[in-house]
């Protein structure tokens, strides 16, 4: 199958990506064009546009890392509201859907909104990004100040922090400061590569509940 991008029709083999030089115009045309598809996914950064559909592989490892962040979240007792999918634009500057995220610190003020005004809104406080095929990039939230990101890639998690002006790789989160969430996910990644998705985060459960 071959790449196939024009006004009547995009389509994407699996795993492809495609850049192309273009306006926010252009961007806006592509998206109404996509409309509620979720792919192939879309990225827009000042005088381009990123097309990419994602191999299983990228759906599957976003949903066990973002059912990771449910358990520990509710393990903690911490109330939050998360989105997937979801596109975050600022007009002219930046367009965006990253594969999970979550409002923790700010859910009350996305809570039962069906859209949210970027820019003048909160951004999510954690987003999670999935790169197989070298389409992610943290900085791409740096309009957005999302203050952690979460990207895992070649079977690693790396945290990143907003400080100050940039992204800096951090050992913890500054959600489960007292958690080893990158250890938890590679456990789990273990077990459901071996058995499923469903006996790791049970697992997972039953370890932080045995813990208390």
């Amino acid at each position: 199958m071959f790449a196939v991008v024009t006004p009547e029709k995009i389509q994407l083999p699996p795993g492809a990506i495609v850049r192309l030089l273009a306006s926010w115009q252009d961007y806006q045309a592509l998206t109404q064009q996509l409309g509620d598809r979720s792919i192939p996914r879309i990225k827009y950064r000042p005088g381009e546009i990123l097309l990419m559909s994602p191999l299983p592989r990228h759906g599957r490892e976003a949903n066990v890392i973002a059912d990771v962040v449910k358990v520990l979240l509710d393990h903690l007792g911490r109330d939050y509201e998360a989105f997937t999918p979801i596109t975050m634009e600022l007009p002219e500057i930046s367009g965006i859907e990253p594969d999970y995220c979550f409002y923790i610190d700010n859910w009350a003020a996305v809570a039962r909104k069906d859209r949210i005004n970027w820019g003048v809104e909160p951004s999510p406080d954690l987003v999670i990004e999935i790169d197989v095929t070298s389409y992610t990039d943290v900085n791409d939230y740096l309009p957005y100040r999302v203050p952690e990101v979460w990207l895992y890639k070649k079977n690693q998690l790396k945290i990143y922090q907003l400080q100050s002006d940039r992204y800096t790789v951090v050992t913890s989160s500054r959600y489960f400061p007292n958690l080893n969430v990158s250890g938890l996910i590679a456990e789990c990644f273990r077990i459901a590569y071996e058995r499923n998705t469903s006996v790791a985060i049970r697992e997972l459960r039953q370890k932080l509940a045995s813990e208390n």
